[in-house]
């Protein structure tokens, strides 16, 4: 008796856990993800039509099926859960699943690499045929920057390669755009973009090619008393230098420019402030009519039933679930609104502290519901784009009782950095004092680690010298 029970609670998970997981995958995937998900679903789906008429999400969802609440998406992540600690495993890939992530991976229009850009190059190069060996051997040991990995003689020595061969296919590589490719350290690049520019004899080529690290630790008197020449020249010099690209092969990176779609607008309206879904990438679906009155028309064939039904459960699961989708981030978005006024009134430096907890609370969810539901979606506010994670915040309570996230804090430090004496400019120390001077107490170190995420020198880095 116990075993046919634990059998039927298995069977019942099981049986549970392809809509779960459908559910779920919608709520976490991001705009481009789910469009793609949604043009495989109509591709694959032959029931599913995508319509220009007004048509609700979830008018196709009978009335026994219906989940127009955030309840269920509740139920759902509960289930999901305890499915995964029954298995307690990752949940394997199908071939279904193999096919779609394929199918998504054959859309995407890849951007040019830095190894295709210079093979083009490669390719219309008059050279001796060792030398494009040599040439084709060196161009598979650039690093993403564009730098060779190892000194081109030694490839040439392992690969038994003509030590003239490797020299010329070296300089025919040097020579490719973009300039300062094919180098072997960041000074060699720097050279190489200056030689491009006629600058040998400059006083920025004689800076990069014998006091980089000085120039790197702003050590202008040193330098300038080393050339001959005045700290001003030097200080001009150096910023002309701080034009030139250290990563030349960066702007080849694929993921450097990823596709980003507001998932929701934060805009003022009469006196509040009202969010809306863009919905822009997401089409309006619906069931066909016709394949519905086709499945009353079936008689006996079992097979061609069983496939209609199983199509118009599977749109309608979809439908559902992107309502249920749009939805919660909508509710979210409310509540951002809710707990952050004087951000959207003011800007940056008045976002609050605010947990995922206290949301799902709120709105009566779990805590891992909000995080799937905000991963990797944007909102449009005055201030700009920003991430929806980027409300949530841990922070500092100032000394007249108001509190202000850790975004808030690194935004106060900006201003003060931006207003510095950039002759004299502030120490971690200093810039703690004057945070504590607007009523929110850092510590050094924490103004430190707030400084190194925001991409900020030190102060004796920051330091000019005209």
């Amino acid at each position: 008796m116990a075993e046919h029970s634990l059998h039927q609670s298995l069977s019942q998970q099981q049986s549970l856990a392809p809509q779960m997981r459908r559910s779920l995958e919608i709520l976490q995937a991001n705009s481009m993800e789910l469009t793609q998900m949604v043009r495989t679903a109509l591709e694959t789906n032959p029931v599913l039509e995508d319509t220009t008429e007004s048509v609700s999400l979830d008018a196709e969802a009978p009335a026994e099926d219906t989940a127009d609440s955030l309840d269920h998406l509740n139920e759902t992540d509960d289930d999901w859960r305890d499915l995964e600690i029954m298995e307690r495993r990752n949940q394997s890939w199908t071939s279904d699943d193999e096919e779609r992530r394929e199918h998504l991976y054959n859309s995407l229009v890849a951007p040019e690499t830095l190894q295709q850009h210079l093979a083009s190059q490669l390719k219309l190069a008059l050279i001796e045929p060792d030398v494009r060996v040599a040439a084709e051997a060196l161009l598979g040991n650039l690093d993403a920057r564009g730098f060779f990995d190892m000194k081109p003689e030694d490839l040439g020595i392992r690969l038994g390669l003509g030590r003239e061969a490797i020299d010329e296919a070296t300089a025919l590589i040097r020579s490719f755009d973009p300039a300062g490719i094919g180098a072997i350290d960041l000074r060699d690049s720097l050279l190489l973009q200056l030689e491009r520019q006629q600058q040998i004899d400059s006083l920025e080529y004689r800076i990069v090619r014998d006091h980089l690290e000085d120039l790197a630790r702003k050590r202008f008197p040193q330098i300038a008393r080393s050339l001959g020449t005045s700290v001003e020249r030097v200080s001009e010099a150096a910023i002309a230098i701080s034009r030139l690209t250290p990563n030349p092969g960066g702007e080849f990176d694929p993921t450097g420019n990823p596709i980003i779609r507001a998932d929701v607008i934060i805009e003022r309206e009469d006196a509040g402030w009202h969010a809306r879904l863009t919905n822009e990438y997401l089409p309006r679906l619906q069931i066909s009519d016709f394949y519905k009155d086709l499945l009353g028309k079936t008689g006996n064939d079992t097979k061609a039933r069983q496939f209609l039904r199983e199509n118009i459960r599977e749109g309608r699961t979809l439908i559902r679930s992107l309502s249920l989708r749009q939805e919660t981030i909508l509710a979210i978005a409310d509540k951002l609104i809710e707990h952050q006024p004087e951000f959207f009134e003011k800007g940056p430096r008045f976002l609050r502290p605010l947990t995922m907890n206290v949301v799902a609370d709120e709105l009566e969810l779990h805590a891992t519901t909000v995080s799937r539901a905000v991963a990797g979606k944007y909102v449009l506010t005055p201030h700009g784009l920003m991430e929806m994670r980027a409300f949530f915040a841990a922070g500092y309570q100032t000394a007249d009782g108001k509190e202000v996230s850790n975004a808030g804090v690194r935004e106060a430090m900006q201003e003060l950095i931006a207003k510095e004496d950039p002759k004299k400019p502030l120490s971690d120390e200093g810039l703690a004092k004057a945070l504590k001077a607007q009523g929110i107490p850092v510590a050094r170190r924490t103004v430190a680690k707030y400084r190194d995420q925001l991409g900020i020198l030190p102060s004796h880095l920051r330091r000019t010298f005209s």
